[in-house]
């Protein structure tokens, strides 16, 4: 089961399965272990977006390489990844703005449960 809440603190809530999902005010996970697909879902629906099979590739390319680095990417290094490894009709901006269109920080890195990149407004 997935529900929004307003926590008792500032900071709003979501639960997930019975988990209280922490957000800051933005809705981005301050603590980004506490992902999980069902997280990615919640999160997906509060921003409106229907996650199919093109979300799901690359929210785990995503989560792969922020789990490697334990860092966000900023944009020019996973576009540069997703023509490495998806290849380049997927390695563009083009094609993540039609996945997340509010951008990679807005949505994405909500999404896949990191923290707000460093550089959101330079970024895709």
């Amino acid at each position: 089961m997935i529900a929004m809440q307003q926590a008792e603190s500032s900071m709003p809530a979501k639960q997930v399965d019975g988990r209280r999902i922490a957000t800051d005010e933005l809705g981005f996970q301050p603590d980004p272990s506490k992902w999980s697909p069902a997280v990615a879902e919640c999160l997906a629906a509060y921003e409106a977006i229907a996650l199919d099979t093109d979300h799901w590739t690359m929210i785990r390319f995503v989560r792969n390489g922020y789990e490697q680095r334990l860092a966000v990417s900023e944009a020019r290094w996973l576009l540069k990844a997703m023509k490495e490894s998806l290849g380049a009709e997927l390695g563009t901006r083009r094609y993540l703005h039609r996945l997340f269109s509010h951008g990679y920080g807005p949505e994405r890195c909500k999404i896949v449960g990191m923290t707000m990149p460093s550089k959101v407004m330079l970024d895709v």
